[in-house]
């Protein structure tokens, strides 16, 4: 075998992650045909070259699938990861170390007095392996290839599809991509999904964890919005207009940490809201008070959808943009001034339905192409510029908050109740603490944000479409295939390597962990499903 023993692992991590890989770069476009030519390597994919596919995910990136394929079985479990690794821009002066795990770990042993003490125990131990992408997520990736491998070897009665993605950091491009070609190769190739397994690595709950844990479900993040649009003035007359920042700040300051968005769900509570990001739309300087800006609300969920996001929001905003009103109302009072009109709160169908009703809507869809054709511009941004020059269009609505979403949407999905899963999480805890003395807890919700969210979707579920309906720049440049989703039935289920400091300068990996207990596990959860897989 070439990726079976412990040694072979840990040079086939060190390997990938020096395949550097970071979200948006060049890297990330090469790293598709560079694990599809190690695939290459194994024989049943010499002898099944078609069962190795690309999946176009924009921009010019892949993602992968490999597909081990029993000739008797239709029972297939889905391998799931990503290949992106996030920036590494706080490596400093160690960033040419960055992507060489073993190199980085023999530094940091030299410099050991500069890293947190937490680091700095972990790295003398030597059970840890240092480096970007060691604990997020080619980890995972390894142990699927080491798992692929050996089902081809030992002809285990069973499907594995291994699906690995770009983009997972950023907007989860890749898994929204493939997501479609799950399906087309479930039907191509007669298969069953019985289970995706994501081996995303377990994430801490909090400073100083060292528990070890494994996930039945991944948190779901939606991304409220709002455009503020007042009405300009010279700040020498500040009355004769309204600031669109004092409009946002009321909304900002209702929104940051408020407790209407949360749940709490198997006794595990989603993280308050914060402001992601706010903008003002004013280009230059000047006396003139600004009469645009935006903000972005991060908004984490379990059971909601996007429709029952949008209402709340709706509401917070509408209450908010009511005391908004009465003190700028007050204060107008106070100097014996006219108040400029009342803030209007709509959500974006709202105002494409205005617009189309005023200006056409072919003037409608020349604005939003000429926006989401402008490359300067995120899909965040983009979102933005088209509320605000639809609503400069229409400035009899002003004072206005236009609410929207902003990319990305991950949805919440959860397995806990599904007695498969029940069944394999008690075999891992049983086989970890017996063979390796270590507890395994579960965690139905993933806190770190996975691509299990774009699968097992609830095939009952039509909120998705507020979402549809209130994205600015839908099908443009940013879609989820919510229908698709909703074809792919099975539960989901995450078991990974143990490390810490995903996204920091001391991400790192537990050796025993990676390279001998999360192989053993995985192998034994795989066989076992064996039993009657074949038909």
């Amino acid at each position: 075998m070439k990726w079976g023993s412990k040694s072979q692992l840990e040079n086939l991590l060190n390997e990938v992650v020096g395949w550097e890989s970071q979200t948006g770069t060049e890297g990330e476009i090469s790293f598709a045909p560079k694990i599809k030519d190690k695939l290459m390597e194994l024989d049943y994919f010499q002898q099944h070259p078609s069962h190795v596919q690309f999946h176009e995910a924009g921009k010019s990136r892949n993602a992968v699938s490999a597909l081990y394929k029993h000739e008797n079985a239709k029972k297939t479990v889905t391998l799931i990861s990503h290949f992106d690794t996030v920036h590494t821009r706080e490596f400093g002066m160690l960033k040419d170390l960055a992507f060489q795990p073993q190199k980085l770990t023999e530094k940091f042993k030299e410099i050991v007095e500069e890293l947190p003490e937490d680091a700095r125990n972990d790295v003398m131990s030597n059970e840890y392996l240092f480096g970007r992408g060691t604990m997020d997520m080619k980890m995972g990736l390894v142990l699927h290839l080491h798992l692929i491998e050996t089902a081809s070897i030992e002809d285990w009665p069973i499907n594995l599809l291994l699906v690995t993605v770009p983009d997972e950091e950023v907007n989860s491009a890749g898994m929204r991509a493939v997501v479609r070609n799950m399906v087309k190769l479930r039907n191509q190739f007669n298969l069953e999904y019985t289970l995706f397994l994501n081996s995303e690595p377990s994430f801490s709950q909090h400073p100083g964890d060292e528990n070890y844990y494994i996930y039945s479900g991944t948190i779901g993040k939606i991304m409220p919005s709002a455009l503020f649009y007042g009405k300009e003035t010279h700040a020498g007359e500040p009355l004769s207009g309204i600031n669109a920042h004092y409009m946002a700040s009321f909304l900002t300051n209702r929104m940051e940490y408020v407790p209407d968005f949360m749940e709490e769900v198997y006794g595990e509570r989603t993280p308050l809201p914060v402001c992601l990001k706010t903008y003002d739309l004013k280009q230059d300087y000047s006396t003139q008070t600004s009469n645009h800006a935006a903000a972005f609300y991060n908004v984490f969920l379990m059971k909601n959808n996007a429709s029952d996001i949008m209402t709340t929001f709706r509401n917070i905003a509408n209450e908010s943009m009511e005391d908004c009103q009465q003190q700028y109302e007050d204060i107008c009072h106070r100097e014996n001034v006219q108040p400029v009109g009342n803030i209007k709160v709509l959500d974006y169908s709202e105002l494409i339905d205005y617009a189309v009703d005023k200006i056409g809507n072919s003037v409608v869809e020349e604005v939003k192409s000429r926006i989401i054709n402008n490359t300067d511009l995120d899909e965040r941004e983009m979102s933005i510029h088209i509320c605000d020059e639809l609503l400069a269009q229409c400035q009899e609505l002003a004072p206005a908050v236009v609410l929207f979403f902003a990319p990305p949407y991950y949805p919440a999905i959860n397995s806990s109740k599904n007695p498969l899963v029940k069944q394999k999480i008690e075999q891992t805890q049983e086989i970890l603490q017996d063979k390796f003395n270590v507890e395994a807890k579960q965690v139905h919700y993933f806190n770190g944000i996975s691509d299990l969210s774009y699968i097992n979707y609830d095939k009952n579920d039509i909120g998705w479409k507020a979402f549809k309906n209130n994205l600015p720049v839908w099908e443009g440049v940013y879609s989820i295939p919510f229908e698709e989703m909703q074809q792919l039935q099975a539960p989901v289920l995450n078991i990974g390597p143990f490390g810490k400091d995903a996204h920091k300068l001391t991400e790192r990996l537990h050796k025993a962990s990676a390279f001998e207990q999360t192989p053993y596990v995985l192998r034994e959860i795989i066989t076992s499903l064996c039993k009657h897989s074949v038909h």
